[in-house]
């Protein structure tokens, strides 16, 4: 007899998982997932270690780490809510908001993990493409909003294409996104923006009542192997959210390297000012070999390569980095240790003298 197959829900079978960067050999570097190359700092080491015993549950609603968060926003804790990461936030605040019948719109491409979390939460995922030079068409977005839409995401800076949305264009955009649907700000990199014309979720609390801001401890402050996150909103749409949530997924131990974390932030933002150096020095060498491509704003550089990705990822490997080829849009290539730049850059080098004239990722004469 052949044995019964359990049901599956059609459109998470066709999904693929979301993939992890690729780890690195020895002699490589690993430049695939936006790690935070410097090592904690030992008070968030000597915090880890200092955690109560994990025979026992962390505090569930992470009240200590809530509050500190809230006076850093001038909101009320009950405005501030934590995650295992911002990518569980943005699952959260989806399935509370959209579901079988409903639009989420987000820009495309953006973060990898959007059209997931829509197609899990059950609802249909609008992708808006980027503009020419790899900007949110925040005009398209607005055009794609339906009476079905109840949620936009919003990424600056964009993963990872690395552009921002401007304040004035942000503000511009609210006033336009009906008050019923739910924006969400991702700002997994905001930290490492030097543009101060850039939105900064900071100055938004208490402005809009559909507005949630997302950020993340994994990257500025090189917590990604605790994963936590945290959003900023209104009371009533974050209480969705932790209904939503599977509880007690915050760790204790993740909670104390943030806190310590915030209690050094001035070590740590001064190392993320390196890396914003570091990028900004690695973008001016990239235009001088010939690319065309945005400028960065997070802590990686995108590289349109378009259909010759995979060829191209493949001679960033052979040179030892490890890149994340995205389909056939192009490359991610985070900044890492300044030990790994002079390979980036002859990786990079070959690679643009292998593309054809009048390709995107070119400079024209």
């Amino acid at each position: 007899m052949t044995p019964a197959v359990v049901r599956l829900r059609p459109e998470i079978v066709a999904m693929a998982a979301y993939a992890q960067g690729k780890p690195a050999d020895a002699d490589a570097f690993k430049l695939s997932s936006n790690e935070n190359p410097f090592d904690p700092i030992p008070e968030v080491v000597a915090a880890i270690a200092a955690s109560s015993g994990v025979n026992r549950y962390p505090d569930a609603a992470g009240t200590e780490l809530r509050a500190r968060l809230a006076v850093q926003f001038g909101v009320r804790t009950e405005e501030v809510h934590l995650g295992a990461g911002s990518v569980s936030i943005l699952a959260q605040l989806i399935s509370a908001a959209a579901g079988a019948g409903d639009e989420v719109v987000y820009p495309w491409r953006s973060f990898e993990a959007y059209p997931g979390l829509v197609a899990v939460a059950g609802a249909t995922g609008v992708p808006v493409p980027n503009t020419a030079d790899h900007r949110h068409d925040l005009p398209a977005m607005l055009a794609a909003i339906t009476d079905r839409t109840r949620v936009v995401m919003v990424c600056s800076p964009n993963n990872p294409t690395g552009a921002v949305v401007t304040d004035a264009e942000f503000a511009d955009f609210m006033a336009v996104v009906p008050a019923h649907v739910l924006v969400v700000l991702d700002e997994a990199y905001v930290e490492f923006v030097t543009d101060d014309s850039v939105v900064n979720g900071r100055t938004l609390s208490g402005r809009y009542s559909n507005l949630v801001v997302t950020r993340t401890f994994s990257k500025a402050y090189g917590l990604a192997g605790l994963r936590i996150g945290y959003a900023v909103g209104p009371e009533y749409i974050l209480d969705a959210a932790r209904t939503t949530s599977i509880p007690l997924s915050v760790t204790e131990a993740a909670q104390r390297a943030a806190l310590v974390s915030l209690d050094h932030e001035e070590t740590l933002l001064e190392r993320v000012h390196r890396l914003a150096v570091l990028r900004d020095e690695v973008w001016s060498a990239l235009l001088d070999q010939g690319w065309r491509v945005p400028r960065p704003h997070g802590n990686f550089v995108w590289l349109p390569t378009g259909e010759h990705t995979a060829a191209a990822a493949q001679v960033f490997s052979a040179a030892g980095i490890v890149v994340r080829a995205l389909g056939s849009d192009g490359i991610r290539v985070s900044i890492g240790e300044a030990q790994s730049v002079d390979k980036l850059l002859l990786a990079a080098a070959e690679v643009v003298g292998t593309l054809p004239m009048r390709h995107p990722a070119l400079a024209l004469d």
